[in-house]
């Protein structure tokens, strides 16, 4: 039996002690299984209604076409991204990059101003897991009493039967979700070739089902709660981002403190706080934690702890509220919720970054392409008056049409000179395809004029111009 502890700097090692481990490891490094109460209440049922809107989203989009396209795609083996049916290649890396940049200062300003609001709401993690396979378990072995009495029970024919059901109907759902998740990746029409057409056709397509399937099976069937305890890189950051004015889920330890368990009117001891230690905020608790012991990495802020606090705080009359949404100034000295420096110094970062992504996005080329010169080559002369450089030029098309385009000079060289397309009059462009080709630029010598000049390059669809191109045309006139 370990001694009490006898001094001050002993008693808060103690009551601290719960931040050198996660509840779901004990001592001895083995997985706590935690069995998590049903929540009841306000926060919960709002939370599925919430939840229902995540699933119609989840599976609707992909069926959803802007412009001929999918309203999202994200197909990273062919480095095509599609964003409100907008198209971006990797030639548009640095828009996406940008809007990668402005989404992340966006969590950053979130994630100070509201904590992990987005986590017990609209994370997909926590909505799968908390609403979908959470409760297909409930449905199937009972509460949580019910699953630590059916674990520690001998594999007897209701164990069988049960632990079967549950396993099957998580990887069914597993399945249908790898499915969906698949869609955002290579397309709806993509995956129905996968589904309706033979496998041996899609042999790599229905591995990365099974392969889906299988991660997101043993995600919500075993790894669960640990996906954002252990592995969340955003659960990680929580530290460093949350100040004490960002909004969290927290104990009102100034009314709640000292505990005492409940008795009845009367009888019960005059210092005492609200709290009647009754463990149903642990108990609810779908990461293990004890939310008592105040902010911790491991809550997801779910609010399950808040609607069983009310739920037994109206079972003794006494006001609800002990754990509620609030900041940690709002409990210890009374402040109110506030927009601080940190945070509008965020915004600003913010609306800079929007401002300039929405720019881009609306200078963005339909055609573009890039035109350098033959690498190894320096100017080629064609006759006793005349100069040529030998040009390769790659151009994507972005649009649903195929263009076949062509090359002009533009500028004081529209009239001197000429292009001369290697093996072809005209490049054909495919729908959202790219093409390369090789082409001479022709000038008289009396025109180059410097060793290194300055051309623009036309590409047109019949006699419409559609966008301009530089390079340099390099001359017979010092080192190059």
């Amino acid at each position: 039996m370990n001694p009490a502890p006898t001094d001050k700097k002993t008693q808060d090692d103690v009551a601290e002690s719960f931040r050198d481990r996660i509840a779901t490891v004990d001592a001895k490094g083995k997985r706590n299984w935690i069995f998590a109460q049903k929540p009841k209440g306000r926060f919960y049922n709002i939370r599925t209604w919430v939840s229902w809107g995540f699933f119609a989203l989840f599976f609707t989009l992909p069926f959803i076409k802007m412009n001929g396209r999918p309203l999202f795609l994200f197909n990273i083996t062919e480095s095509k991204f599609i964003i409100f049916g907008k198209i971006f290649w990797p030639q548009d890396f640095f828009i996406f990059g940008l809007t990668m940049v402005t989404f992340i200062v966006f969590i950053v300003l979130f994630t100070a101003a509201f904590g992990r609001l987005f986590c017990g709401w609209v994370c997909p993690q926590t909505i799968f897991m908390e609403m979908l396979f959470r409760k297909v378990e409930y449905l199937i072995e009972g509460d949580a009493a019910k699953q630590k009495l059916l674990k520690n029970a001998p594999w007897n024919t209701e164990k069988v039967i049960k632990k079967t059901t549950k396993h099957l109907s998580f990887f069914l759902l597993s399945f249908i979700i790898a499915n969906f998740f698949l869609s955002y990746i290579i397309g709806m029409d993509e995956l129905k070739k996968i589904i309706s057409e033979p496998v041996s056709e899609h042999i790599v397509g229905f591995l990365a089902i099974i392969i889906f399937s299988a991660v997101f099976y043993g995600v919500y069937a075993y790894f669960r709660e640990q996906v954002c305890t252990v592995i969340c890189p955003y659960g990680r950051l929580q530290g460093v981002l949350l100040d004490r004015n960002s909004m969290i889920v927290a104990y009102d330890h100034k009314r709640g403190e000292p505990r005492d368990k409940y008795k009845k009117a009367g009888t019960a001891e005059i210092n005492t706080g609200d709290c009647i230690d009754c463990f149903q905020c642990v108990k609810v608790c779908p990461t293990g934690i004890d939310i008592r012991n105040g902010t911790q990495m491991e809550c997801v802020g779910c609010t399950a702890c808040i609607d069983a606090c009310n739920k037994m705080m109206e079972a003794v009359h006494r006001p609800t509220g002990l754990i509620r949404y609030a900041s940690e100034n709002g409990i210890s000295e009374g402040k109110k919720l506030r927009y601080t420096g940190r945070m509008k110094f965020y915004t600003v970062i913010l609306i800079i970054l929007t401002g300039i992504l929405t720019l881009l996005l609306i200078s963005r080329k339909d055609i573009d392409g890039t035109i350098i010169r033959t690498r190894g080559t320096l100017y080629i002369e064609r006759g006793t008056d005349s100069l040529a450089n030998l040009f390769n030029i790659k151009v994507i098309n972005k649009t649903l049409k195929n263009i076949p385009v062509t090359l002009r000079l533009e500028g004081s060289a529209k009239e001197e000179g000429k292009i001369e397309l290697v093996g072809a009059t005209d490049i054909h462009l495919k729908q959202e395809d790219q093409a390369s080709g090789s082409f001479f630029i022709v000038l008289p010598r009396k025109f180059v004029t410097a060793r290194k000049m300055k051309l623009q390059i036309g590409l047109y669809e019949g006699d419409k111009r559609i966008t301009t191109l530089s390079t340099n045309f390099a001359g017979p006139f010092g080192k190059f």
